[in-house]
């Protein structure tokens, strides 16, 4: 179930505003990152577009639309035309995230976060295990940001993240913006995150920008994962830490909202090529 391992190199997200300019100018990038939803169609501009991207660039495939916290069946749709869009571009990693987004058959727009039970660790397992036996090969799984904690939890995010790994067999891709949104929003030390991920685990990091907002009652403003702005301080100095402890992992830079230029999102990228320099343990984790 292993493939190719995606450069322990800074890459990034790429969005169809930024396409063409790419393939025109070529810039020194290691690696890339898209959307595979927006590539399940059966032709046409975008995936002519991204098979001239794979040909100059590694390639990551990130998912959204799994939803494999869901108690519903996996969509054997879904995953249908994402095994076809694998076995055309033949990605370096595929990713999805640990959250749930449908219910009784309705798609909810959002990366909705678990309860951290033991019900919902046996129902993400065995469908990450269901959805890797079908495509035949490991994926990452992505931890999510979140706004709100269950009542009934039994175990905490970062635990129930390992232990997804562990059971499963997949590979962890470690978002650590969403780490620090969640870290300020509960309350909890991000540190203490990063200490119970087994590093062995660990095959690709994101990295973003969040925003603050403000509650309507005046009460205590929260941040929110927007991927609309540069990365902060904060979350540079809890990169650096998890490289510290990590290693080099590949490294993607993340922005969906209010999209800057393709030179702003390079200038991102040659910040944590910089962390990655200066990382001293050096070494390549399996991908999917």
């Amino acid at each position: 179930m292993d493939s190719n391992k995606l450069p322990a190199r800074a890459g990034i997200g790429l969005r169809g505003p930024h396409i063409d300019e790419l393939l025109a100018t070529k810039p020194q990038l290691d690696w890339l990152e898209v959307h595979s939803e927006n590539y399940f169609g059966n032709g046409g501009r975008a995936l002519r577009q991204l098979d001239h991207v794979r040909a100059d660039y590694a390639l990551s495939l990130h998912g959204v639309g799994l939803s494999l916290g869901s108690t519903d069946p996996l969509k054997l749709g879904h995953l249908s035309k994402l095994k076809g869009l694998i076995s055309r571009i033949e990605p370096h990693s595929v990713s999805e995230h640990l959250c749930w987004s449908s219910i009784g058959g309705r798609f909810l727009n959002d990366l909705l976060p678990l309860p951290y039970s033991e019900e919902a660790l046996a129902t993400v397992c065995r469908n990450i295990e269901q959805a890797q036996e079908f495509l035949g090969r490991r994926l990452l799984i992505e931890n999510v940001s979140s706004y709100l904690l269950f009542s009934g939890e039994v175990m905490t995010e970062w635990d129930f993240l390992a232990e997804v790994a562990r059971r499963s067999d997949c590979d962890i891709l470690l978002d650590i913006n969403n780490i620090y949104v969640s870290s300020v929003n509960h309350g909890f030390d991000a540190g203490t995150y990063l200490a119970a991920i087994p590093a062995d685990r660990v095959a690709e990091i994101h990295l973003a920008g969040h925003e603050t907002d403000d509650a309507d009652d005046g009460s205590d403003s929260f941040l929110v994962d927007t991927h609309s702005r540069p990365v902060c301080d904060a979350v540079w100095s809890l990169y650096a830490d998890a490289l510290a402890r990590f290693g080099q992992r590949p490294t993607l830079i993340e922005w969906d909202s209010d999209l800057p230029t393709l030179d702003v999102l390079i200038g991102e990228a040659a910040k944590a090529q910089q962390l990655l320099d200066a990382t001293t343990v050096k070494h390549y984790v399996r991908a999917a």
